[in-house]
């Protein structure tokens, strides 16, 4: 079954510049589900990840575990 994704509150990442390029948004505000999207491309799909899942990504790319 897909998340109830119309009324998540999407938040653009702190690392997108403001010319429009390369822009990743992310809504939390559902519960048991983060979502991800590109602002490009807003009524387009969304990838959606267990909470965990995506606390785990996130603090691997804060360590650097996933650099090249």
């Amino acid at each position: 079954m897909a998340p109830d994704l119309p009324c998540a509150q999407w938040r653009k990442s702190s690392y997108s510049g403001d010319e429009g390029g390369n822009c990743v948004e992310v809504a939390s505000n559902r519960s048991g589900v983060v979502a991800v999207r590109d602002s490009k491309n807003p009524t387009g799909p969304a990838l959606t990840f267990a909470p965990g899942t995506w606390s785990a990504f996130v603090g691997a790319l804060k360590t650097g575990a996933l650099a090249d």
